[in-house]
């Protein structure tokens, strides 16, 4: 894993530049190394909505699993189901798999008998239905490997060719990002890559509406209200993410989101020049951000690009602290 790049991984890093640097094992670890969600209600890519729903409900089956990993593996088999392919719907194919998520008889057989399939699929369960699939997958690839954090291991035991880890966890790598600029930009529909960045989020949001307090760093310090980098300090805090005070100490803390690469969900916004940020905002997505704006304005969403602004960059804390 701390081997150069594979091919396969490539375009995750094209994807993430500010990734550059890491080892393969860094960026999976980044990227999947607490599980995330997604807004099935919105569209995510070429994945259909009913089997979004199933692949995000059998993801915390599996304790550290993406939902975005599974996602991936019913691309990879089978296009989510659409495939024509022998063995999809019925039959086998030439290998002995069959259904969805292509497993062969004998492993479903076992996954069913040590793991209970939740209500919802067929009864008994079946590898063609594909509420059962997606669910004995998530539990496959936890005994395999993501149980003890090497999800790599997982992936591998699924189908034993490195081509097809690197193929799964780029396209693993494209549903969460895309996942990741389909929420709504509120509160009400936070979805992140991943745990560090939601948590984050989650603690910024509770406090809509508390008043702007110079220096003020909200309840955790007994103060009455948030100032734009306390507020920032805090969320990351309560995500275990540990910040510099002042706006100008967190854009130098990197690391930096390059000029022109999209902003995810959990990136922080500055405004100023580099060497005087005089602000910072906390992205949700959808071109929005939560901040404490100035005296006399609460916490509160806001653009995070508008006329005149002076906006300076983003950093990406959340990814920083995966890979310490």
């Amino acid at each position: 894993m701390h081997t150069k790049i594979a091919a396969g991984i490539a375009a995750l890093l094209l994807a993430l530049t500010v990734l550059v640097g890491y080892s393969a094992k860094a960026v999976v670890e980044a990227l999947f190394g607490g599980s995330s969600t997604a807004n099935c209600a919105v569209a995510i890519a070429d994945i259909p909505p009913e089997y979004c729903v199933l692949y995000v409900a059998a993801a915390p089956s599996c304790p550290g699993l993406d939902w975005s990993v599974l996602a991936a593996i019913g691309k990879v088999e089978t296009d989510h189901g659409r495939s024509t392919m022998p063995g999809v719907h019925h039959g086998e194919n030439s290998a002995g798999a069959g259904g969805p998520m292509q497993f062969l008889a004998s492993t479903f057989n076992n996954v069913v008998a040590a793991h209970r399939i939740p209500p919802g699929g067929a009864d008994p369960p079946s590898r063609y239905n594909p509420h059962d699939a997606i669910h004995a997958a998530a539990f496959l690839l936890c005994d395999e490997g993501v149980r003890r954090g090497d999800l790599r291991a997982a992936i591998f035991a699924y189908n034993h060719a490195n081509w097809y880890v690197d193929k799964v966890l780029d396209q693993a790598t494209k549903y969460a990002e895309a996942a990741a600029r389909t929420g709504s930009g509120d509160c009400s529909t936070v979805v992140t890559l991943n745990t560090t960045a939601m948590k984050a989020i989650s603690y910024a949001c509770k406090h809509l509406g508390w008043p702007y307090v110079w220096g003020g760093n909200g309840p955790d310090y007994k103060h009455t209200g948030f100032d734009c980098s306390g507020l920032t300090m805090t969320s990351y805090e309560a995500a275990g993410v540990k910040l510099l005070r002042t706006a100008q100490q967190q854009f130098d803390m990197g690391p930096r989101v390059p000029a022109g690469q999209p902003l995810l969900p959990g990136d922080l916004v500055f405004y100023g020049t580099p060497g005087k940020i005089h602000h910072v905002g906390l992205y949700l997505g959808n071109g929005k951000m939560i901040n404490a704006p100035t005296f006399g304005i609460p916490v509160q969403i806001d653009n995070y690009r508008y006329p005149g602004d002076d906006y300076a960059g983003a950093t990406r804390p959340w990814f920083s602290a995966q890979v310490a």
